[in-house]
């Protein structure tokens, strides 16, 4: 979904913002942790300090005590106090509000539980309070303290302190966002040391792809990526050699396959001679003398057909066949290479319509049906059915689209197992592998392939619904017209 650059730079923002979010956070909770440490302490240290300094006698009149608290909150620290007092059923406080609202039922009880006065921080109506509880005591022994009944209540606002708080808290935010843009330039560069060996291999690799084996990449350093480079380039070596060892092992063969059938065809041609005179005379030699001759005349003929095939695959690798192309009529040219070679029997049926011409290489057609006539008689079953026809491909109705010369050669035998159909047109290939011998060279289907490839066109074999395998050629249909 997304490329590796977006990924490595996403990572690198996520781990900056973790990073700054983390020491915002940490010093946001130090930072407010003081500014509050600081003023509570301040606040009860002092209130504690005047409670002990301010003397009570009892029974005290509630106007007296009203001043006495006035005079504790004019000494307010760090901010102003409103100073409250609960004795008995009195209730004084140096406001104009005797009782606090701030002051929670906790705070007293603990208050009377400790001689040494207790404080809390109350959030009210959004507005934050230190409230401070001093019970005031009379010192009965040197190491003993009396309560009195006095407890005297300071509240105090922290608004200041809140509003330090939050700007630490908006400074923190602030100082996060432009950290992030910031943080691209490093991520942007770190991603372009990451991404620029993974350009280059990805580049060396479309090279390789192209057929240049000889692509290597520059190692700088000895990170990771310079070990993958270096691997990049010891395989593509050894890829290179054995590319190279098994492209002359191929050319050695080709030549080998090439010269003997030039150096086979000079005694053929004379055994062939010899087979023919000795075929005449057969008739009147014995029994057994008669099927050796016809035996070894048969099998000079097949290994004639087999030099043959062989010098023209030979052509075919080393890029030397070449087309030479006429005006023909094809129905005609498929008739003559069936009567040429003696098909014209309820063996084969033709369902070929008169006017198709087409631009075609008559000797190399004449291969392609014959070989593929002769596969099916030989290995499909009888009759076989010669069809001819054109179509357009991709026709639009803006557009006349491509005019192909489909030829189709079906038999009437078992069909081509799905086992063997990937493997119809290699060389040598036997769909038995018990069968050793064969009335072909193998090649037949082979040289087919290549003769309708060099007209340009395709081949395809496939199995009827009914049984019967099926031989489709598609050639481009270029005529005299056409090219005019």
């Amino acid at each position: 979904m997304f490329g590796l650059r977006a990924r490595l730079l996403l990572a690198f923002l996520v781990v900056a913002a973790i990073s700054a979010g983390t020491t915002a956070a940490l010093t946001y909770r130090e930072a407010r942790s003081a500014l509050l440490q600081t003023a509570q302490d301040t606040a009860v240290t002092s209130f504690r300090d005047r409670v002990q300094q301010t003397g009570f006698s009892l029974p005290l009149p509630r106007e007296d005590l009203e001043g006495v608290l006035r005079d504790i909150a004019r000494m307010g620290k760090p901010h102003p106090w409103v100073v409250f007092a609960e004795y008995g059923s009195i209730r004084a406080s140096s406001g104009e509000n005797p009782v606090s609202t701030v002051i929670t039922p906790e705070l007293r009880r603990a208050a009377r539980a400790n001689p040494h006065g207790s404080f809390e921080r109350v959030v009210k109506d959004g507005v934050p309070y230190l409230t401070i509880a001093m019970p005031t005591v009379f010192k009965a022994g040197p190491d003993s303290v009396l309560p009195s009944g006095i407890v005297l209540y300071a509240v105090m606002r922290m608004t200041d302190e809140q509003l330090n708080v939050d700007a630490l808290l908006m400074a923190g935010r602030d100082g996060a966002l432009p950290g992030l843009a910031v943080a691209l330039i490093p991520g942007l560069i770190a991603a372009r040391s990451v991404l620029r060996p993974v350009r280059k291999l990805r580049q060396a690799a479309l090279s390789m792809g192209s057929g240049r084996l000889d692509t290597r990449i520059p190692v700088r350093g000895s990170d990771e990526l310079a070990d993958l480079a270096r691997t990049f380039n010891e395989s593509t070596g050894q890829l290179e050699r054995s590319v190279r060892e098994l492209r002359e092992a191929e050319e050695r063969a080709r030549r080998f396959a090439s010269d003997v059938s030039h150096e086979l065809r000079t005694p053929l041609a004379g055994m062939l001679a010899v087979t023919e005179v000795l075929d005449e005379d057969a008739d009147g030699l014995d029994a057994d003398t008669a099927r050796a001759v016809r035996l070894i005349s048969a099998e000079t003929g097949k290994l004639a057909v087999l030099v043959e095939d062989l010098m023209e695959i030979s052509r075919f690798d080393a890029r030397a066949a070449e087309l030479n192309a006429d005006e023909v009529d094809v129905a005609e040219a498929i008739r003559k290479t069936l009567q040429n070679r003696h098909w014209t029997d309820d063996r084969v049926r033709v369902e070929l319509p008169d006017g198709i011409r087409a631009r075609l290489d008559p000797r190399r057609f004449d291969v392609v049906i014959a070989n593929l006539v002769g596969n099916a008689l030989r290995h499909g079953g009888a009759p076989v059915t010669v069809s001819l026809h054109t179509e357009h491909l991709g026709a639009e109705a803006h557009s006349p689209g491509t005019a192909v010369l489909i030829t189709e050669v079906a038999d009437s035998g078992p069909g081509i197992q799905p086992a063997v159909l990937p493997h119809i047109f290699d060389r040598f290939y036997k769909a038995d592998a018990a069968r050793t011998r064969s009335a072909g060279s193998g090649l037949g289907l082979a040289i087919t392939l290549e003769n309708v490839k060099l007209h340009g066109g395709t081949i395809r074999a496939g199995n009827l619904p009914g049984g019967g395998a099926v031989f489709t050629v598609e050639i481009p249909l270029h005529t005299e017209e056409a090219d005019g």
